[in-house]
Formats: structure tokens, sequence, C-alpha cells
């Protein structure tokens, strides 16, 4: 049994997927076999629709299957936002059809959530490998201004051509590099949270998102160069990691330190000099840069020679001097107050609870060690591949100077509940460290004195 075929037999939203070359001409007969005797409406932009949604309109025809008039989302600046939402929530109203998205991260979580609101199962055709969100349970919608995850479904079907996805604009292969190797040092982040009691690894989870997962990583200028059978790797790594979240109804096995960033930059409503929304991917790329460097940095102690209890007395501190300094810090932001004390709060434990989970630390560290070092890839390494492969590895090359990253670096420890690479940094005292090791002198992002 293949891969994929393990996978669905777990997953809980996702039935049925192809994944081939020339998969967009087999579309009609997928969506006949998922939902026979159902209309279909087609879910597009301007963009998508070209490449893939009249194809897609044309497998449907051939096979009898009836359609809406589609809905082609023709705004320049069309983003995962509530505004598209209720236009699209108001277009599927007006019918009983069955919701095609045929597009990449913006069509498909739009689709994804409306359908869930109007309590329909949908279909997606992925246009690029951009993201590991097409599979995953849950949408990823700015409300309000800020950018939140809404529970709902995936897709029940699936369709991925990596010609048309190869044949992409280069920048959304190189966004879905780049959560892709963020993989990496989110699976360290799951061994150290085991070894101290946290939250113990799925065999099976891991095994869909880290199975062959640096093979696929290896050839970034293939990727950047279109090349297909590369490019169908790319998807399908980025298909187990969110069939992985399926299964385990959980990010952990996809998300650690390294997302913390993207999500504090969503907060942020993060653009560019020129008004552009920077992908998830390129924000987590440059997250994975900066969460490797603490992985290091966490390796090079001896965790085995520790005194947890000594430890814990130097570092731990009560929750009212926390939430003091998170008031502090997020004054003005109601949004991120609410969002850092409720994560933090929810992770937060007592002296003797941290005690205990430094002597997880200190006697798994021996073992330990030496499988968190098989695991990661050297930040040197991350960094080249992202150039190779055409994504960010500069802050700057996402509209954040070296001093708003470092900034940020003071927020992600009070991003996610999850534990995770920067909670063992604070665990340790090592925050300060980090600080020097990203932006002190001769560092890969030095702040000058």
């Amino acid at each position: 049994m293949d891969k994929i075929q393990r996978a669905l037999q777990k997953t809980r939203d996702t039935k049925a997927l192809i994944l081939a070359p020339g998969a967009v001409h087999q579309s009609g007969a997928f969506f006949k076999s998922l939902f026979p005797d159902c209309p279909a409406i087609l879910i597009a932009d301007k963009n998508t629709w070209e490449v893939a949604g009249g194809q897609v309109a044309q497998s449907l025809a051939a096979e009898g299957v009836a359609t809406e008039q589609p809905l082609i989302f023709d705004d320049p600046d069309l983003f995962a936002e509530w505004g598209f939402l209720q236009r699209l929530l108001e277009r599927l109203s007006s019918t009983e059809a069955i919701a095609v998205a045929v597009g990449s991260g913006v069509i498909n979580d739009l689709t994804k959530y409306a359908s869930h609101l109007l309590g329909r199962k949908y279909m997606c055709v992925g246009t690029a490998a951009s993201m590991d969100g097409y599979t995953a349970y849950g949408a990823s919608i700015s409300k309000d201004g800020n950018k939140q995850t809404f529970d709902c479904p995936a897709p029940y079907g699936f369709v991925m051509d990596p010609e048309i996805a190869a044949a992409a604009p280069k920048e959304l292969a190189a966004s879905g590099y780049a959560d892709l190797i963020a993989k990496i040092p989110a699976g360290a982040d799951w061994m150290l949270a085991a070894a101290m009691g946290a939250e113990p690894v799925d065999p099976f989870s891991w095994s869909l998102v880290q199975d062959g997962l640096k093979e696929t990583l290896s050839v970034p200028e293939a990727i950047h160069a279109g090349d297909i059978p590369a490019t169908e790797k790319l998807s399908e790594g980025l298909l187990m990691s969110g069939f992985a979240m399926q299964a385990l109804m959980s990010s952990r096995p996809a998300s650690g330190t390294e997302h913390q960033f993207s999500h504090f930059w969503d907060m942020e409503n993060l653009c560019t000099p020129d008004g552009k929304h920077v992908s998830h991917g390129f924000k987590v790329g440059i997250g994975t840069i900066a969460s490797t460097i603490s992985i290091e940095l966490i390796l090079q102690q001896d965790l085995s020679a520790i005194d947890p209890e000594a430890v814990a007395r130097a570092t731990w501190r009560p929750w009212e001097t926390v939430e003091a300094e998170i008031r502090s810090k997020c004054e003005g932001r109601p949004g991120l107050l609410a969002r850092c004390l409720g994560e933090t709060r929810d992770k937060f434990i007592d002296r003797e609870q941290l005690t205990a989970r430094l002597e997880g630390l200190r006697r798994a560290w021996p073992e330990l060690a030496g499988q968190i070092r098989g695991q990661i890839i050297p930040s040197s390494v991350v960094r080249e591949n992202l150039r190779l492969v055409g994504a960010p590895y500069e802050p700057e090359m996402i509209g954040v100077t070296r001093e708003r990253l470092r900034n940020t670096l003071s927020f992600i420890p009070y991003m996610r509940s999850r534990i995770a690479n920067i909670d063992v940094i604070c665990y340790l005292g090592l925050l300060p460290a980090l600080e020097d090791k990203l932006f002190g002198k001769g560092a890969i992002w030095e702040i000058p004195a």
C-alpha cells in the first residue's frame, strides 16, 4: 500500500485524492464518483480559471455533470478575508451545488470555510504546490484585522496535477518549499516536547510528514526550475503534512516555533513595502532559519549535566509576573493581548512541574541530542536552500527590518500553548543568548550596536 493510500485510511475528512500528471482531465469523473447526481459550481480567480478552471469545466461537462455559473474572483487584491468570504457565501447560498475550489491557499480556504458554514462537503483542484493547508483541517481567514484559523473540514476529494503546479509562478512553489522545510525543526520541537512529557510523538503522523522529507527538500534548484517530478514530490510532501494534521486533529506534526513567527506577523497584517500580502510560506521560511538556530543553540548545551531543580529556581516566574510582562508588551493591542494571555496561560506550569520537565530532558539528553542532530538541517543549509528555491532568506525580503525581527522574537514565547524549542530556550534561561546568536556581532542578522 503506498503512502497516499495509507494516509487516506486514517484521514477524517478527505476520502480520495489524485496526484498525477494530467490529473486535471480526470476531475470530472472524480467529482461524479464522489458526488453522484450532484451539480457543481466552480470557484476560482482569474488566473486559476485560465490555467485550470476551463479544463475542469470541460471535464465535468464530458461526464454529464450539471454545473452552475462559476464564481470567478477578479479582485487584484484577493486574499482570505471575511469580506470575500461573505461574497462567496452569498453565491453558494443561492444554489445546492457542490463547490469545486480551483486554486491554491486563498481560494481553498474561502471555499473550505464557506462550504462548512453551509453544511456541505466540497472538492478542490489545486493549482500550485504553495502550502500544506490544502488537506489540513481548518481555514486561515482574516477577520476584524486579525488572521484567524476557523475550524472546518478539509476537502472531501482533492486533485493535483503537477504539470499545472510546475508551470505556476515560481514564487508559489518557493512558498510551498519554505512551508515544507519548516517540518524539519517542527519535528525536532515535537521530539523535545515528548522528552519533557508534554506531548508524545504519534508514529503514524510523524511518518507521514518526515518519511522522505529530506529527499524532497534536496533539490531546490529543480523545484525552482519547474521540474515536474520534483514538483510532484513537493506536492506530495505538502499533502501528507495536511493528512497528518487531519489524522491527529492537530497541527503539531507540521508546526513548531517557526510557525509562531508567521502567526505573529499575521496579526500584524504583514505586507511588503509595495502593499502585497506576504505568503504563509515566506513568513514561515524566515521563522525556520531562526528556529533552527535556536535548536542549534540548545544542542550546544550539555543538558545531561544540568541540575533541574536549580535551573527551575533560576528561570521560573509566577503567573502574576508573566501576565504583567505580557500586558506591558501588548499595550494598545487588544487582539494580541488576548492571544498571548490565553496561549501562555494554557501552557503555564508551576516550578515543580518545570523541574519535572527539565528532569525528563536531562535523562533523555544523551540519546535525544543525537536524534535531534540527525533530524535537523544546518541553519546555513536551510538559508542556502531557500535562496536556491527563490524564497526569502533575509527578513528585509518580506518587509521586516532586523530591529522588527528582534522585537518579534520577544513575543514568540507567548504565541502558542504548544511546547516548542522556544520554550526550552526560556526554561534554560537562554533567550538573551539566542538573541545574541541572531542579532549580535557577527550573527546572521547582525544589528550594529
